[in-house]
C-alpha cells in the first residue's frame, strides 16, 4: 500500500518589506512539501495572531518596525516554547546574531542565502535541528571573544555613538561626570579599543549599537 504523503510543513512569514515578503512565500510555496500559512509584516501582528500549532516554522527579518526581531521571538516563546523559529535577515554582525540565537532562535540565515540553503533549513529546523550556517558560525565565534556590556554600559555606549559627551551623557542618565569616564574606561577594555572613536566604529561593525 502507498504510504500517505507527510504533511506539509507550515511556514509563517514575519517581514516588513511587501515585495520581499511576497517573494518569499512565493519561493516557499514552489518547496515540495512546504506551505505558507500566514504572513506578518511586524512584530505586533505576529504576536497577536500566533497561536501554537498555527505554524512548524517561523521565517523571521531581525529588524522589524515597533517590536524588533529579538523581542518577538521572546514573545512567541512566551506563548509556545516549542515554536521553531529561523531568523532571515541582511545582518550579519556578531551581536545580531547572538542576540537572535540566544533568544530562541533555531537558525540565522542571511538574505543573499540560496533558495536551496533556506528550504534545507527550514526542513532542519522542522525536523528539530538546529542550523548555523559557517558564516554566522564565524560571527558567534568572533562574539565569543568579546565580554557582554552591563545594561547602564549599554545606555552609555549608546550616548556615545550619538555624539554626547561625558557631561551630556552624565545629565541624561542622572550620573557624575566622573561615573560616566569610569563606565567609558570600562567599555574601553571590553571592546578592545583605545579611544571614543574607535569604540564607536566598534559598536556599529559589531552590531552593538545600530545607526538609524
Amino acid at each position: 500500500m502507498k504510504k500517505p504523503p507527510a504533511p506539509a510543513i507550515k511556514v509563517m512569514i514575519v517581514e516588513d518589506h511587501p515585495t520581499f515578503r511576497m517573494g518569499l512565500a512565493s519561493l516557499i510555496d514552489s518547496q515540495p512539501g512546504m506551505k505558507v500559512v500566514a504572513q506578518y509584516a511586524s512584530g505586533e501582528e505576529a504576536i497577536a495572531a500566533y497561536q501554537p500549532g498555527l505554524a512548524s516554522v517561523v521565517l523571521m527579518d531581525l529588524r522589524l518596525p515597533g517590536i524588533g526581531g529579538v523581542e518577538t521571538i521572546i514573545a512567541l516563546r512566551a506563548r509556545d516554547p516549542e515554536v521553531r523559529v529561523v531568523v532571515l535577515t541582511t545582518y550579519d554582525a556578531d551581536e545580531d546574531v547572538f542576540r537572535a540565537m540566544q533568544s530562541g532562535a533555531r537558525s540565522y540565515l542571511l538574505k543573499d542565502m540560496s533558495t536551496e540553503e533556506i528550504a534545507g533549513t527550514l526542513r532542519s529546523v522542522h525536523q528539530g535541528s538546529t542550523e548555523v550556517p559557517p558564516r554566522v558560525a564565524e560571527r558567534l565565534a568572533e562574539r565569543a571573544q568579546r565580554q557582554s556590556l552591563s545594561p547602564r554600559e549599554q545606555e552609555v555606549l549608546q550616548l556615545l555613538v550619538r555624539g554626547r559627551s561625558n557631561k551630556e551623557i552624565g545629565a541624561q542618565l542622572f550620573i557624575s561626570e566622573e561615573t560616566v569616564k569610569s563606565h567609558l574606561k570600562t567599555l574601553f577594555a571590553k571592546l578592545k579599543v583605545r579611544d571614543r572613536t574607535d569604540a564607536v566604529i566598534s559598536a556599529v561593525r559589531h552590531g552593538i549599537v545600530h545607526l538609524e
